[in-house]
């Protein structure tokens, strides 16, 4: 379990800065912002919902012990 409490920190870390990343990107605007804006907050869903399984897993495992 302690492999799925590190990964779930990991990927909430990967989140908040993939959302920082897409946020800063769509305020700027530009040319980066057309190839890559819609691809990034894409990409922070995925490791959100990542995010949110493996802490349904921790509180799972959690209430079993």
């Amino acid at each position: 379990m302690k492999a799925v409490f590190i990964l779930a920190i990991l990927t909430m870390f990967a989140t908040l800065g993939i959302l920082i990343t897409g946020v800063i990107t769509m305020a700027r605007g530009g040319e980066f912002n057309k190839k890559w804006g819609n691809k990034l907050m894409r990409l922070r869903i995925a490791f959100q919902a990542v995010t949110v399984l493996l802490i349904f897993i921790l509180a799972l495992a959690a209430s079993h012990n």
